[in-house]
């Protein structure tokens, strides 16, 4: 059975290359991922910190939003 030779110098540019050019070709769908990604911890950082605080209530939360409008 033969063996593959190959150059792990020839064979990154390649893979480096290849990723490159994904990027480049999905450059919206690559925003889009990393918007939500941004999203989901910006979420879990506010949800960490409502665990740490105490309640309130509905009507001074709709107090909040209403006045920042």
């Amino acid at each position: 059975m033969p063996t593959a030779n190959f150059d792990e110098n020839k064979l990154k540019d390649i893979l480096k290359s290849a990723l490159r050019e994904a990027l480049i070709e999905n450059r919206e769908l690559m925003q889009d991922i990393v918007e939500d990604a941004m999203e989901d911890l910006g979420l879990a950082r506010a949800i960490e910190q409502g665990l740490e605080t105490g309640a309130v209530s509905r009507k001074k939360v709709f107090e909040i939003l209403e006045n920042a409008e």
